[in-house]
């Protein structure tokens, strides 16, 4: 796989020459990330995560139901008695036989039984690990939603990367050939004697230069493209044009910070670790309940050796055990402490949580902003740029411009070319960073056609696995009545009023 994958990579740096004029089928922004939703490694061991985070519910739960053990032993034992000198009774009839001369006396046995216990109220113990390891899972559901969001925004990244080198090689391109004319007609002029050979240097200087920029220019490209392979999975061919993203774009600031209130993903995981450390108070309050088990044991015993099994003896029995902690020495009430202590760091977590998701929000929003109102003066820059350098050339051709003039004002024009590209690339990865500050950069809105990974089927399909019982169901609607239960947010309304941000 490792040799595959560096092939990948070597022909994504060979091919950056060639990348503008091969016309393969046209890729588009909808198939990258739909092929790294699929097949990002990052993404798989996410969700295997999260897939292993599910059981802790079933471990969980596992404190309702029945527990079954066996047992089975067998013991032999050999005693070796010297000779006394007096009389013994060598065949256990009660009468002295003889004289103890020494012997052997030789004993086995053998066990086997079956115990059940059954809890019947923890105190709210096992209620609590329910409900945290319900929230735990849920943090972990947003926590995959953040590291799509991170995917995801890689993938915009490296396509409108790619875009922008293949548009900055061909300009750069098309800058050799202009400067390789150019230089053609300076020799021509000089051959005649129009001009002098300082005209000449400086064509040629120019024309070094932007050989020089064209190869920075594939290097570049190729750069991009390992970055694309390495995040897709595979090299890009020729890619559309992005598609907008103004229709899933909060239309104003305010709801952008609204959204991101509701649906930021770091935001509802604090939340969630906020309902955990919840119920693990109750958790350590529940050391203080009483317990109530039903448990029962039956067995039998025995010779193993002759082994007759209507020689066994049956024992069966039945307990009832009412645990009531008195005194722990402090215990209980220092974990109970220290358990409020962290519900305490985990609210102000998710007050952190929102004011970074506002700083995101204002980051991205003003990146935004700047990126669009550059894209408007780039615009300008170039049309601009491209009369004065057409002119330049006219009136060069009639003794008005020298040749460095051409020259400085076709180095203009390219860097305006540049600086258009740059502009709405940057765009663009600005307005994927405000959708992932608002938690909509996901599947769902920018691939539609895409089945999205459902990241709750695995808890539903453990709900009634192996192991689960009738009426542990009943035992825990008991056991959590006074238990704090982990909600899940809704994302059509905030979860809190929103902060006005200044």
């Amino acid at each position: 796989m490792f040799i595959s994958r560096r092939g990948a990579l070597l022909a994504a740096v060979f091919s950056a020459g060639l990348s503008l004029g091969g016309p393969a089928a046209a890729d588009t922004l909808a198939d990258a990330l739909a092929l790294a939703y699929e097949t990002n490694p990052v993404l798989q061991a996410q969700r295997a995560s999260l897939r292993a985070l599910d059981e802790n519910v079933v471990q969980a739960r596992a404190g309702w139901r029945p527990s079954i053990s066996a047992s089975a032993s067998g013991t032999y034992s050999e005693t070796r008695t010297p000779g006394a000198g007096g009389p013994v009774d060598l065949n256990g009839d009660g009468i002295p036989d003889g004289v103890a001369a020494g012997g052997i006396d030789e004993r086995n046995s053998a066990n086997a039984g079956f115990a059940l216990n059954q809890p019947i109220w923890t105190g709210g113990r096992v209620g609590s690990a329910v409900s945290a390891a319900r929230a735990d899972i849920l943090a972990g559901q947003e926590n995959l939603r953040r590291i799509e969001a991170e995917v995801l925004g890689d993938v915009i990244v490296a396509y409108v990367d790619v875009r922008r080198d293949q548009e900055a090689l061909r300009i750069r391109q098309n800058n050799v050939q202009v400067l390789t004319r150019q230089l053609e007609e300076t020799d021509a002029r000089f051959e005649v004697g129009e001009i002098t050979r300082t005209d000449v240097a400086q064509a040629q200087a120019r024309l070094a230069a932007a050989e020089a920029q064209l190869r920075s220019a594939e290097a570049g490209l190729a750069i991009s493209r390992a970055e694309y392979a390495a995040v897709v999975g595979q090299n890009p061919g020729d890619l559309d044009p992005e598609p907008p993203l103004a229709t899933i774009l909060p239309p104003s600031v305010e709801q952008a910070y609204e959204a991101a209130e509701q649906n930021n993903p770091q935001v509802r995981q604090a939340i969630y670790a906020a309902q955990a450390a919840a119920a693990r108070v109750s958790a350590a309050r529940a050391d203080r309940m009483p317990n109530l088990s039903l448990s029962g044991t039956v067995g039998w015993s025995g010779l193993a050796d002759p082994f007759e099994p209507s020689d066994y003896s049956r024992n069966v029995t039945g307990r009832a055990t009412l645990t009531v902690p008195i005194f722990t020495g402090g215990l209980n009430n220092s974990r109970v402490r220290a358990a409020r202590e962290r519900e305490t760091a985990s609210e102000q977590s998710v007050e952190q949580a929102r004011r970074i998701a506002q700083q995101s929000v204002t980051r991205a929003w003003s990146q935004l902003l700047a990126a669009r109102a550059n894209i408007g003066s780039t615009d300008v820059q170039v049309r601009a740029a491209r009369i004065a350098a057409e002119g330049v050339r006219q009136e060069q051709q009639v003794g008005l411009r020298t040749t460095i003039d051409v020259l400085n004002a076709e180095q203009e024009l390219r860097a305006a070319e540049l600086a258009q590209i740059s502009a709405r690339r940057d765009e663009y990865v600005a307005s994927a960073a405000v959708l992932s500050a608002v938690g909509r950069l996901d599947a769902a809105n920018l691939a539609p056609e895409l089945t999205p990974y459902d990241p709750q089927a695995n808890g539903r399909s453990l709900r009634y696995t192996w192991g689960w019982t009738p009426w542990e169901e009943p035992i825990g609607l008991v056991d959590s009545v006074f238990v704090p239960q982990a909600t899940e947010l809704d994302r059509s309304a905030p979860v809190s009023p929103v902060s006005t941000a200044q």
